[in-house]
């Protein structure tokens, strides 16, 4: 370990110390119309930023004038968030702090000076986040804390796209603002009719016809990435089953296949550009990664693959998609979600969570 990755770690050890104790939701605020709310997410990676598109959907629905701050990490929230028009301003921590010494300090003094209706923390596990809360303005404080009153009514309370709802219903209704029981928000990038159209015309240069296409992204980080032998027999399985549907890889930014590049392939470092063409595809596999939850946010049906991290934090539920668990499992599983997806995407599938 480098000398600035321990002052990293034991700068961020010392604020999990010093936030421990805050961040608890503060309920004493009348009940009131709320116009401007703050929700903290200091987080860089393109799955926890697009893990809260469920949230901004449902402040926007049960709050149509109100105007959305996004507290987050790095630089790719702008291209994410472009297309939601209840996002406001997007005040953004760099991915590291000590190079950039004054934008970090300029970040946090902006969440400060603004007030704010509400704020929402969304990660209790994030120190910045509970931090961020405590300074922020605000008459409506909502944590990131587990609740456990309501963790026991949902059995999808877990969910990271869905626990910041369910606190934010729970908050509203101690408020007296009850709010009906209703499906949670899927992820949504908001693709326009432009880049949809732009996505198909990609997909058309890849596959020169109308058949149906898998798209797969072979790549992942850490120990969630499949070895190569894994999705050379698993690629040879689609080809046999599949015959007649198309088989394509999205790439991920360092340009590698796990496939040595046996299927077509695209490339692309636009977020919106991949999301684009991952959207005119029939389903998406992969395992569990920022693209994965990409896929789902631009209403593709998804075959998640998990072998390390918990699909009950983490699972597409986008419809008709699926988590499996390929631990100890052969390629069976898949084979058959893929079948149920392909031959009946647009009806009910409760046979798809047996197989999870």
């Amino acid at each position: 370990m480098n000398s600035l990755e321990a002052i990293n770690n034991s700068r961020e050890a010392l604020t999990l110390e010093l936030t421990e104790r805050i961040g608890h939701s503060h309920i004493q605020a009348r009940k009131g119309e709320i116009k401007r709310v703050l929700i903290c997410r200091p987080n860089h990676r393109l799955g926890n930023l697009l893990l809260i598109t469920p949230l901004i959907q449902e402040i926007a629905e049960i709050f149509p004038d109100c105007k959305i701050d996004l507290f987050v990490k790095g630089d790719l929230a702008p291209t994410l968030f472009k297309n939601y028009e209840t996002v406001h301003n997007i005040i953004q921590l760099p991915k590291r702090p000590f190079p950039h010494v004054w934008r970090y300090i300029e970040s946090w003094v902006s969440i400060k000076k603004h007030q704010y209706d509400m704020v929402i923390n969304v990660d209790k596990g994030s120190s910045s986040g509970r931090l961020s809360m405590e300074i922020v303005n605000s008459k409506h404080k909502v944590s990131g804390d587990v609740l456990e009153n309501i963790k026991s009514k949902f059995q999808d309370y877990e969910h990271h796209a869905k626990f910041p709802i369910y606190n934010f219903r729970n908050y509203l209704t101690e408020l007296g603002l009850v709010q009906k029981d209703k499906p949670i928000p899927s992820l949504n990038l908001k693709l326009s009719a432009l880049e949809i159209a732009a996505g198909k015309r990609l997909l058309k240069q890849l596959v020169h016809n109308s058949r149906k296409t898998i798209c797969l992204f072979t790549y992942a980080t850490g120990n969630k990435c499949y070895s190569e032998s894994w999705w050379e027999n698993f690629y040879a399985r689609l080809q046999a089953e599949f015959r007649h549907v198309n088989i394509i890889e999205v790439l991920p930014v360092q340009n590698v296949s796990k496939l040595s590049f046996k299927a077509p392939t695209f490339y692309s470092k636009d977020i919106r550009e991949i999301g684009s063409l991952i959207a005119n595809t029939d389903l998406f596999v992969g395992a569990d990664s920022g693209i994965m939850h990409l896929a789902s946010a631009v209403q593709t049906p998804t075959v998640g693959l998990f072998s390390v991290t918990d699909q009950n934090l983490y699972a597409p539920y986008n419809e008709s998609s699926v988590a499996i668990n390929t631990n100890g499992s052969d390629f069976d599983k898949c084979i058959q979600a893929i079948h149920y997806i392909l031959h009946y995407r647009f009806i009910s599938l409760p046979d798809l969570r047996i197989l999870s």
